[in-house]
């Protein structure tokens, strides 16, 4: 199959939420998301944009994203975050995925980080074998701890 993997555009913001929304329909949390494409717009391009999304178009539609950022690690360094990586369900299999994934280790490669990293959820057993067969270790010994704005609004009221 023919696809076109590229840096996404302010225009492309709307297709790459409806890829964000179907993950979360998938990862069992259709409510979960709330940003919008305006956020998206706002935060991914400009002076300092947050992030990095790359795209795959098939006969011109998107059919798969990877957005990704730069954070810091202490033990490492300069590193790149992979927040997601999402390639529309009738694409699956097609190499989109890998594609995907090698622009944004291109990227890390270029940006000279110390590490690549994400996360998969524990029953994701297609991505999991997807991504230890690109040669990631998935660490099992960690536990992803996150608070929302309710139990960080929380937390301000208790200090």
């Amino acid at each position: 199959m023919d696809f076109n993997i590229r840096l996404a555009t302010k225009s492309d913001m709307s297709s790459v939420l409806d890829h964000i929304n179907a993950l979360a329909i998938y990862e069992k949390e259709p409510d979960a998301v709330l940003v919008t494409v305006e956020e998206l717009q706002e935060n991914g391009f400009g002076e300092n944009p947050l992030f990095t999304c790359f795209v795959a178009e098939h006969e011109n539609n998107i059919i798969g994203i990877a957005l990704c950022y730069l954070r810091f690690s202490t033990w490492k360094g300069k590193t790149l975050h992979l927040e997601d990586l999402i390639v529309s369900e009738s694409y699956r299999g097609s190499g989109a995925g890998g594609k995907l994934l090698d622009e944004v280790i291109k990227l890390g490669h270029s940006l000279k980080v110390r590490r690549i990293c994400w996360e998969v959820l524990d029953w994701n057993t297609n991505a999991i074998a997807f991504y230890e067969k690109k040669g990631a270790a998935i660490l099992k010994e960690w536990y992803l701890a996150q608070m929302d704005e309710k139990a960080i609004s929380n937390y301000i009221k208790s200090i």
